[in-house]
């Protein structure tokens, strides 16, 4: 029924190269992500070749270093790449901005040596990761996490299991946060641990009500062990780098929410200038009007923050505050505006024909994911008021 196709985001870009690189994004996106994305979904099907296609095309490694086979890019610009791959089909961009963050520790912590040896393949050479630092019992409270790595010689032997891992199972290496020593923060360590390690299973991938196609599922390490070489930082330094790795990784989950968010309006506004009743499309009634012309304004305004955010962090100035801001806001944003592009639709909105009503199924796990909503105003008032007293 829509007649009127989206027309792409007015992006104002820094560089030539950063122009060149979306119209490659916006190619593959129409030729090889958006095409299949809603039978994909449907059918759970994860598109691990769509994620080979985007390291052979240095999409993978956007935010890195070109010396280990990163792109050299800023945050700026690669987050609205995510944006663009999110819009699309929303496994893909979550998906890679996972794999980012799994690559933060040792493309910011690690030695030399680790990088070059790890790195390369990593960014560029067709491999996959994953994050583990949630558990069962520790979520929100990240710092109370149970799984342990003791040292053995030159070795540490990690058990324990991992939960909500996003390419849980599948992933080719695993960014882990273990206790190394005593309770708290201070007593854990981060790890770079091989998908093939002996001793490390999956369980089943989580039955969830949206992005079926990414797997998410609980990391079972039993006995897993690995060379000291692939400690990554100092032993109780763990935490300090997971609270370094989620600033960044919430700013992707913020230009995430605004690409869903994006593809929920053009569909909302495809289908309110094509539909017609009461013999006039209903795009002319002023109460839809004013529906598209809210959501409009509360995508630009999400867009706005997330790179306001991403450019502090490129400028290297402070940027935790932002990026906790940035998640909430753009979050909320996306899961407001995809339950008034389903409004919009009407009947058809609450159909699978149409896919106004899986943007909002996928919507609402981003205003969990990365620290949940509430988390993030903890991280703001923080920021503003102080810590609080006890």
């Amino acid at each position: 029924m829509p007649d009127r196709a989206p027309q792409p985001v007015d992006r104002q870009l820094p560089t030539d190269e950063a122009r060149d690189l979306f119209s490659l994004v916006r190619e593959l996106v129409q030729r090889e992500i958006a095409p299949s994305a809603a039978e994909e979904e449907d059918a759970g099907r994860f598109p691990r070749e769509t994620f080979s296609l985007l390291s052979d095309s240095g999409l993978l490694g956007l935010p890195y270093d070109s010396d280990f086979g990163g792109g050299d890019q800023s945050y700026e610009v690669y987050l609205q790449v995510l944006e663009e791959l999110a819009a699309a089909r929303l496994t893909v961009g979550l998906g890679v901005s996972v794999h980012t963050l799994a690559c933060h520790a040792l493309a910011n912590f690690g030695n030399k040596e680790q990088r070059a040896e790890h790195l390369p393949a990593m960014l560029g050479g067709g491999l996959l990761g994953a994050y583990c630092l949630s558990e069962p019992s520790s979520g929100s409270d990240a710092a109370s996490l149970r799984t342990k790595a003791v040292r053995e010689g030159d070795d540490w032997v990690i058990t324990g299991t991992k939960a909500w891992i996003t390419h849980g199972g599948i992933a080719d290496f695993y960014t882990v946060l273990a206790r190394s020593g005593g309770e708290g923060a201070r007593g854990i360590t981060a790890f770079l641990v091989p998908g093939d390690a002996e001793g490390l299973s999956a369980a089943a991938p989580e039955k969830k009500m949206g992005m079926k196609g990414s797997p998410t599922a609980q990391v079972h390490f039993d006995g897993v062990r690995v060379s000291d070489a692939r400690r990554i930082g100092d032993e109780g330094q763990g935490f300090a780098i997971a609270l370094s790795a989620l600033d960044s990784g919430r700013l992707g989950i913020a230009a995430c929410a605004i690409g869903v968010a994006q593809a929920a309006l053009d569909e909302a506004l495809a289908y309110a200038t094509g539909r017609e009743q009461f013999g006039r499309p209903i795009a002319d009634f002023q109460g839809l009007r004013f529906m598209l012309a809210d959501m409009a304004t509360q995508i630009e305004a999400g867009r706005a923050l997330y790179l306001t955010a991403a450019r502090l962090r490129d400028a290297g100035r402070p940027f935790s505050k932002q990026a906790a801001m940035a998640k909430l806001m753009c979050t909320d944003t996306a899961m407001k505006v995809t339950t008034d592009a389903v409004q919009v639709l009407g009947g058809y909105g609450y159909t699978a024909d149409f896919p106004a009503e899986r943007y909002m199924r996928e919507a609402k796990v981003l205003q969990i994911v990365e620290g949940t909503n509430q988390i993030q105003r903890m991280v703001i008032a923080r920021h503003l008021a102080g810590p609080e007293t006890r």
